[in-house]
């Protein structure tokens, strides 16, 4: 992977991108399930990063 000679291709950055975003997503709606003892439920910041996520995936769906 550290070789002069390799590049990433189209299909790997996407593949990539849809993995990183759908973990991420999943990851943060974990979170909230495990701190579900809090009050307030999903944030402002929350909600910014799975909007992220969700579009990485898109993106990388689309590539």
């Amino acid at each position: 992977m550290f070789s002069e000679h390799f590049t990433f291709t189209k299909r790997q950055l996407g593949l990539a991108l849809l993995v990183i975003g759908v973990l991420g997503v999943i990851g943060l709606l974990a979170l909230d399930v495990v701190f579900s003892g809090r009050e307030g439920g999903i944030g402002p910041a929350q909600r910014t990063a799975l909007v992220v996520m969700a579009g990485a995936a898109l993106v990388g769906l689309s590539l």
